[in-house]
């Protein structure tokens, strides 16, 4: 029996669309085609029968008889066909639901023997290099499917690439040879510099990530599938990609506090143009209104004569 609690089964049964016996697009001949496929098991045998012969209460009855390993590995592989399907444009299902379907991928890594990565979220590209745009999907992909070790190499990719990113943008000196602690090293520093660490606990949990960053250098040459090695296990690796994630989030929002303090310097700065404009405007009215005034008296006077 694998495990799948009552409110998780709820999520896949949404996603599916479930309802009314049916699941996802499927005919009886391709659901027994597809399951066939993923774990190579008779979806229309006996066994699978439960209050009625519906595909989705053969797919509950599966549930009920599968171990975790294999109901996961069909989920998964249902959760991407139909993600395919509905992004696709299928008509009569959908909208595709990102949020409930990254829920699913979350309870078929747990079910088999993954944790999740925490900020993974926060693996976003900060460019419109192709290359990390590549390198966040397939790293997202793996984490889906529970696939910590394999993405090791990817990840530290991710991460050079994110911080050359950062270190050109705010004109911060380096080259192809320089090393990811060095990198992050040179962006704390301007971080410090530019007064936006404000807090010295902060300083020193950084200086202690640029030490940590450089032995993730050693974890991709000597641990990762980057090179002919024996990948580290997946505790540690699981370990390695929150810990990264997080610190790729925090530089995130140091970037989103920087962009916030310049606008509002800009803001400042065009609010007292503004400003200077109105007074001078109301200078040149005031020396129009008196120059008026000296017209007209002139020439009262002179009517006087």
């Amino acid at each position: 029996m694998a495990d799948l609690r009552s409110a998780e089964k709820a999520k896949f049964q949404k996603f599916f669309e479930m309802g009314g016996g049916y699941v996802c697009n499927f005919s009886n001949r391709t659901f027994a085609d597809f399951v066939a496929e993923s774990v190579d098991i008779d979806i229309y045998d006996d066994k699978y029968v439960g209050l009625s012969s519906s595909k989705g209460a053969r797919l509950r009855e599966f549930w009920e008889k599968e171990n975790n390993q294999i109901v996961a590995r069909l989920l998964d592989e249902m959760l991407d066909y139909w993600k395919s399907e509905l992004t696709t444009g299928i008509t009569g299902y959908g909208p595709f639901n990102q949020i409930l379907y990254d829920e699913c991928k979350k309870i078929v890594v747990r079910m088999i023997g993954g944790e999740p990565v925490d900020d993974a979220d926060a693996l976003v590209p900060n460019s419109s290099d192709k290359d990390l745009a590549l390198l966040s999907k397939s790293i997202k992909e793996s984490l889906d499917k529970g696939e910590f070790e394999q993405a090791l190499d990817r990840l530290h990719t991710f991460v050079v690439k994110y911080l050359r990113t950062l270190c050109a943008k705010h004109g911060l000196t380096y080259d192809k040879k320089t090393p990811l602690n060095a990198l992050i090293g040179g962006y704390v520093k301007f971080l410090r510099d530019k007064g936006f660490l404000e807090s010295e606990m902060t300083m020193r949990i950084m200086k202690s990530t640029i030490g940590v960053l450089e032995s993730f250098d050693f974890v991709r040459n000597e641990q990762s599938l980057a090179h002919d090695n024996t990948v580290l296990n997946r505790p540690e690796s699981v370990v390695i990609f929150n810990y990264v994630s997080s610190t790729i989030r925090f530089l995130t929002s140091m970037e989103k506090k920087m962009e916030e303090a310049n606008k509002k310097v800009i803001d400042d700065t065009e609010s007292r143009a503004m400003k200077l404009d109105e007074f001078i405007s109301d200078m040149a009215m005031d020396e129009a209104a008196e120059a008026q005034f000296i017209d007209d008296e002139i020439e009262r006077r002179l009517e006087g004569h």
